[in-house]
């Protein structure tokens, strides 16, 4: 490097880095020569880099926390609150699949964690370790959520069906404007297209007949039976995917609904039968996962090809299943209408609850928003 002699005569090194040249500074480029002094190089201490090459080291150790934290997507400090959030929208989405006529995608969709859900799944074998931790958290409240209220919606479901239904509902229409948010400008009519027929179909669910199947049927069933189960569970699978489609909807059309709750509820929880019941829900389990990953590759390219359009289908979905889960509910239970005509108090309990699911998802909507802000 050229020196050039400065207006004091001093001699400066061309490019405008700054010398020290004081007997013993240290500097972080090695040994150099001014005014006749050598300057030693720094080998031990700590003491504040002052030149460029210093300064480039500080912004390569800043760059490298940046990477390192946006592996996760948040920096340390909020990591556990972060993980403690996405294990809560985990459950709400597994009690989603508890209830007939709900969609845990909608929920998904409604949480604001669908796009990160699917991109998540369909990303699986691309980024393992980055889509694992992104899944895992969703996963154990899943878990937790059916495990921790299988039998309180249960219970709420044959005692009090349309107040529980409605909390539910509550919180579907509550989440609306993290959808409508995405559909911001003036709407195509191929948009009125892709919002209309999933809305019809959703709603169209609820008169399809549902198929009968004998008590206990999946304990006597042969291989084709077990064949069978993986694609129930790659249909059911839907739920959890697809926005307003029900996978408990579809298990009580195919007529499994019923048997798989009761290979929970009645033979696994009470050690009968362990081994059957182990290998029947690992069957489901199987379609299950296929399909959650099949549809999720698709709705990862909707998502990227058409994202309006997509999105106005998740709301026709959305929706839709609002009404069919009602007249679900109805079905199973008939005398939830003679419910409403003799006691006050259950409408009462009905509008309540439906205000207060509406309450519920509008908070979390709007802490959503503010974290990402």
């Amino acid at each position: 490097m050229k020196e050039q002699v400065s207006k004091d005569g001093a001699p400066e090194k061309q490019g405008g880095a700054h010398q020290n040249t004081s007997v013993g500074a240290p500097e972080a480029s090695g040994a150099s020569h001014s005014a006749g002094i050598v300057v030693p190089q720094n080998v031990g201490g700590s003491p504040s880099v002052q030149n460029g090459a210093g300064e480039g080291a500080g912004t390569a150790d800043a760059a490298e926390a940046v990477q390192l934290s946006g592996e996760t997507g948040e920096t340390s400090p909020n990591k556990f609150i972060g993980f403690l959030q996405d294990i809560l929208r985990g459950a709400a989405i597994g009690v989603a699949f508890i209830i007939p006529g709900f969609s845990g995608g909608s929920v998904a969709a409604i949480l604001g964690i669908y796009e990160k859900l699917v991109g998540a799944i369909a990303d699986l074998f691309k980024t393992f370790r980055k889509s694992i931790l992104t899944l895992l958290p969703i996963a154990i409240g899943m878990v937790l959520g059916v495990a921790a209220l299988i039998f309180p919606i249960q219970w709420g479901l044959a005692h009090f069906p349309i107040p529980t239904v409605s909390l539910f509902v509550g919180l579907s229409l509550g989440g609306l404007p993290s959808i409508t948010e995405k559909l911001k400008g003036r709407p195509k009519w191929y948009h009125f297209v892709a919002f209309l027929l999933p809305c019809a179909v959703a709603a169209c669910m609820l008169f399809l007949p549902t198929a009968s199947r004998p008590e206990g049927f999946l304990y006597s069933q042969g291989v084709g039976g077990y064949l069978l189960l993986v694609l129930v569970g790659i249909a059911g699978s839907c739920a959890l995917v697809v926005p307003g489609i029900s996978g408990s909807m579809l298990l009580l059309i195919f007529g499994y609904y019923t048997p798989l709750v009761e290979v929970i509820t009645v033979h696994l929880l009470h050690g009968a039968d362990v081994g059957k019941s182990l290998l029947i829900l690992a069957c489901a389990g199987v379609g299950v996962l296929v399909g959650f990953f099949a549809i999720s590759v698709l709705m990862k390219y909707l998502l990227s090809r058409f994202p309006r359009g997509t999105y106005f289908a998740i709301l026709g979905f959305i929706l839709g299943s609002v009404v069919a889960v009602y007249f679900t509910t109805v079905g199973n239970t008939p005398a939830a209408l003679e419910y409403l005509y003799r006691s006050p108090w259950y409408w009462v309990a009905t509008v309540a609850l439906l205000f207060v699911g509406i309450a519920l998802s509008l908070l979390l909507v709007w802490f959503s928003k503010k974290k990402k802000e």
